[in-house]
């Protein structure tokens, strides 16, 4: 790793413990500022408080420890995307996008405090042993994952190749937990992949954003383009893409943009606010688009589709997306450790900002399997406005928030979840054909196609 600072924007939802944790990178140390009376009297007031738990309280303490869960309370008090990081932490996030992880392959977040499996990665350890979508992870090797930090456990899962790791989960259906010994590998990540859904149309899905994203989905497209049919239209599937880095979501949309906004950051600060534009690119590709997104599609997936539906270079299908739109930097501190917090929201080229609201598809067309009409998304998947301390998708008084109803604080506190598999092995055209969101965008783009024809 290396020692020079350095600063990167990067946006995120879920962590791959493969391991694929996406933030970003500063380096300034800052002195702490006591230029007010209020800001003086609540570092004195929070000192009282720890020289008497340090004096008087009925078992001995660490002080470190408290001082750090003091700041780790007031930082994720801000919003769920802010917290400090400590050593260990800091250095898992700056092992990302290298296509390349030492793990077991799981995708995983930490829902009310519950570490829950968004999916296994197809032909990893965890996928060959049976990990399933929507298990919970209660242990890792024996200790219990209740009172984790979501760094925690992706740091004891991951490790050598050839190392074992025992993880404990619970599965509805299962009368008790189930042990799964698992032996770590290198866990390839692929962020791009592509197939032919018939001649003339291409389908492209991407994962993530990570470092060479828009290189191999520039070779995905040259590839889909110089096939023996000209290609008539394209599918982009962003469905369950966490996000990721930020200057691949700008490159990604530029390469089907001549001109024009693609994205803009505005914070309170002026540094935290930036303009990214298009530029005319020497390959035109005029094909029509259809992506296709749903909740899980967050951050720097939102950034792609909203640009390209803004500039009506692409229909957007599928379902409102996760509603992601702030921007985390994170900046070292002494001692090892970081702090990730909120810096600025982002907002399409019409000035739209998704925060908490989402990309609003151009058609909706809720997911189901072809195959059996009654699996589909049914319940609400979880979105950015679900979670606690959520930012306002613009800056709002205090006073000016409105209550909410009974009803809706319920249906916060008790959110029905359903997350799709998000798919991270080889493409299977069978597979595609089986999925409904999928076919009604290859019919739109067959049916422009006809419709074109029509004199």
């Amino acid at each position: 790793m290396t020692t020079k600072k350095r600063r990167y924007i990067k946006l995120w939802l879920v962590p791959f413990i493969a391991v694929m944790f996406w933030a970003f990178e500063a380096g300034f140390n800052h002195n702490l500022s006591a230029d007010n009376d209020e800001t003086y009297k609540g570092l004195k007031l929070f000192s009282d408080v720890i020289e008497l738990v340090e004096k008087n309280y009925v078992d001995p303490v660490e002080t470190k420890e408290l001082i750090e869960k003091a700041i780790q309370g007031m930082v994720s008090s801000l919003d769920p995307h802010s917290s400090l990081l400590p050593p260990e932490a800091l250095e898992e996030l700056q092992i990302d996008t290298h296509g390349e992880f030492g793990g077991i392959g799981i995708v995983i977040t930490m829902q009310k405090k519950v570490l829950t499996v968004i999916s296994p990665i197809e032909g990893t350890p965890a996928y060959k042993a049976g990990i399933k979508a929507g298990d919970i992870i209660i242990k890792i090797d024996g200790k219990l994952t209740r009172d984790m930090m979501l760094w925690e456990a992706v740091k004891i899962m991951r490790g050598p190749k050839g190392a074992e790791v025992v993880i404990t989960i619970v599965r509805e259906g299962l009368s008790e937990p189930v042990d799964f010994k698992l032996i770590r590998d290198i866990i390839p990540i692929e962020s791009v992949r592509s197939i032919v859904l018939k001649p003339g149309y291409g389908y492209i899905r991407i994962t993530n954003f990570q470092d060479n994203t828009t290189e191999d989905l520039d070779l995905a497209l040259k590839q889909l383009e110089s096939g023996d049919v000209p290609l008539k239209g394209l599918v982009i599937d962003l469905r369950n893409n966490p996000g990721g880095l930020l200057n691949q979501a700008i490159e990604v949309s530029d390469l089907f943009l001549q001109k024009g906004e693609i994205v803009s950051i505005k914070g309170r600060l002026k540094t935290h606010t930036k303009l990214f534009n298009a530029h005319k690119n020497k390959i035109k590709r005029n094909y029509p688009i259809v992506v296709l997104i749903n909740g899980g599609s967050a951050s720097a997936s939102e950034i792609v589709a909203g640009a390209l539906q803004d500039h009506k270079r692409a229909l957007i299908i599928g379902t409102t997306s996760f509603g992601k739109g702030s921007v985390q930097t994170v900046e070292t501190l002494r001692d090892g450790y970081g702090l990730k917090y909120t810096i600025a929201r982002y907002y399409t080229p019409n000035g739209r900002s998704i925060q908490a609201q989402g990309i609003v598809p151009d058609i909706e067309v809720k997911y189901a399997i072809i195959s059996n009409e009654d699996a589909d998304e049914g319940m609400r998947m979880l979105k950015e406005k679900d979670l606690k301390n959520h930012l306002e998708a613009e800056p709002v008084e205090k006073d000016k928030i409105e209550t909410e109803s009974e009803e809706q604080k319920d249906e916060k506190k008790h959110p029905s979840m359903h997350l799709l598999e998000t798919k991270h092995g080889p493409l299977k055209l069978e597979e595609l054909q089986s999925d409904n969101q999928i076919m009604r965008a290859l019919e739109i783009l067959t049916g422009y196609e006809i419709l074109k024809s029509i004199n």
